[in-house]
């Protein structure tokens, strides 16, 4: 989405609250929630994938925890399998992926008047794949895939850590390979998002391989630091 684009619809719905007398949206606070992962309720709002799919063997599980502190949180969980079923009638070569995707909101959020994502984890040395789904301005007419929008997010092993990555970070993907073209998220149009992790790639110094995996979450949040 053009620069012109977006600067003409973030107008044109200033105007709207304006004449509606909406005046105290016109200053977005400078965080908002996404998802709290407080309550049993939140579960209802992912939902779980893996290459088991697709004949892998990688499996995942999502649930909620109280944890040490008494308060409530979600464990993403499960097994990295390098191998594939015999005789699948899929042509994968190997496994290895686990991923949790929300489902898409109703309708969809307008994250425009911030920069930069924010999660609250515990987790276990290994990179994870963050990803934002967002309306269909890239892909051919016929296409009808959401965008989507990719970047790393290393999680220490050990203690609460919280991970802060700027949306001019997230790269234009297309099931998985990276897009190579100058292109413009619309962060006013995002319809959904999703934390996965690989048994390969990553950063340096990353845990990676087939094997276990744990990542625990308390909340995500959309942030304006500039």
């Amino acid at each position: 989405m053009s620069r012109l684009r977006r600067l003409f619809q973030s107008s044109m719905d200033a105007t709207k609250r304006v004449i509606s007398g909406s005046f105290d949206d016109l200053m977005p606070p400078p965080e908002r929630y996404i998802f709290s992962f407080n309550s049993k309720q939140e579960l209802s709002k992912w939902h779980l994938y893996s290459d088991s799919e697709y004949g892998g063997l990688s499996s995942a599980s999502l649930q909620i925890t109280e944890s040490e502190n008494g308060q409530n949180s979600g464990i993403f969980s499960g097994n990295l399998s390098l191998d594939v079923t015999p005789g699948s009638k899929w042509n994968i070569s190997r496994g290895g992926l686990c991923g949790m995707r929300s489902k898409k909101f109703d309708g969809f959020i307008d994250l425009d008047s911030y920069d930069t994502i924010a999660m609250k984890l515990k987790g276990d040395g290994r990179c994870y794949i963050s990803t934002i789904y967002t309306e269909n301005w890239v892909n051919s007419p016929g296409q009808m895939e959401d965008n989507s929008w990719q970047a790393f997010v290393y999680v220490p092993k050990g203690n609460w850590y919280i991970a802060k990555i700027p949306l001019a970070r997230y790269l234009p993907t297309w099931r998985g390979n990276v897009i190579d073209a100058e292109i413009e998220m619309n962060p006013s149009r995002v319809l959904g998002m999703s934390l996965s992790v690989n048994a390969e790639g990553g950063v340096p110094d990353a845990r990676s391989g087939p094997g276990d995996f744990r990542v625990e979450l308390d909340w995500i949040k959309a942030l304006r630091t500039q």
